[in-house]
């Protein structure tokens, strides 16, 4: 499946610029998920597995991307949920709401207990809780999610001289780097703090044809600021594109601060992958309306 590329008209610059419109792939499992689970769900089917188990947080959209991809492929989902005091509050967290409406079962433990998540011991206990399940980590990124990442660029992308994207958990970005061509320089911008990220990527990649761009994350995973809530707003006044505040917001707010400081060089052609996300919207606005801060308004 393809996604289109939308032209951002620039003013007073010579390079062009393009988003990879994945967040129109499918009405509820959108971008990098849509990507990252496709070959996970044909693993799970060819196991025989009837039940997905896999982990995040409040406003995740991985979890949410399961539980649709289990309502439409017919497996059960079971989600284990960072926090225990979320275990009370479904109702006011629209991804956790949405979620449970698609099947989910939610299963909330403690942040310490869900730091154990790659233990085999904790796995060991869920699978005694919950019987034989297909597991998809948090965030998805698994060598299936990569191969799947690897379908985002198409033929007619090998023009472009820079591929962007934002960074979660770096399954994504391999998947770029592993299909992309002699002379193209993929460019992560992290959501979070943290230099694990390259070690992480580097399990997947072999190409030294990237680089990431830590400096937009913004004072960590899921902060933000008016700053990043006026551009966004901007953005989508201006060029029609909604971006969500943890993940293209701010991978799009840095590919703009530096086509405004000269980093690519002239005519160069730019082609920024958009992972979906736009889900997190709504929770975010909660969030902030509780803060009486700026609210993202991206919808018409």
């Amino acid at each position: 499946m393809e996604s289109i590329n939308q032209k951002i008209h620039l003013e007073n610059t010579n390079v062009s610029l393009y988003i990879k419109r994945e967040d129109l792939l499918h009405p509820r499992i959108s971008g990098n998920k849509f990507r990252k689970l496709k070959y996970n769900l044909a693993q799970a089917k060819s196991e025989s597995k009837q039940t997905l188990l896999t982990f995040g947080g409040a406003f995740s959209n991985h979890i949410l991307a399961v539980a649709a991809a289990g309502k439409e492929q017919g497996f059960k989902t079971i989600g284990i949920i960072r926090g225990e005091e979320l275990q009370d509050k479904i109702s006011e967290n629209p991804t956790l709401q949405k979620a449970q409406d698609f099947g989910m079962v939610f299963e909330f433990v403690g942040r310490s207990i869900y730091r154990e998540k790659s233990n085999p011991e904790f796995i060991q206990q869920l699978t005694e809780k919950f019987g034989d399940f297909y597991l998809i980590p948090e965030g998805g990124t698994n060598d299936l999610a990569v191969k799947g990442c690897e379908e985002i660029l198409t033929k007619t992308d090998k023009k472009f001289d820079y591929i962007c994207c934002a960074v979660g958990t770096g399954g994504t970005i391999s998947g770029l780097i592993n299909c992309s061509k002699n002379g193209q320089q993929v460019l992560g911008f992290p959501a979070l703090k943290g230099d694990f990220l390259r070690e992480d990527i580097c399990k997947f990649v072999r190409k030294s044809n990237w680089n990431l761009i830590e400096d937009y994350h913004f004072a960590g995973y899921a902060k933000v600021s008016d700053e990043l809530i006026v551009f966004i707003n901007e953005f989508y006044q201006k060029h029609k594109v909604p971006l969500d505040p943890i993940y293209t917001g701010k991978m799009m707010f840095g590919v703009m601060d530096l086509i405004d400081k000269n980093y690519f060089p002239e005519n160069s052609k730019i082609l920024v992958i958009h992972t979906g996300g736009l889900q997190g919207i709504a929770g975010m606005n909660i969030l902030l309306k509780q803060k009486n801060q700026l609210q993202i308004n991206v919808y018409d």
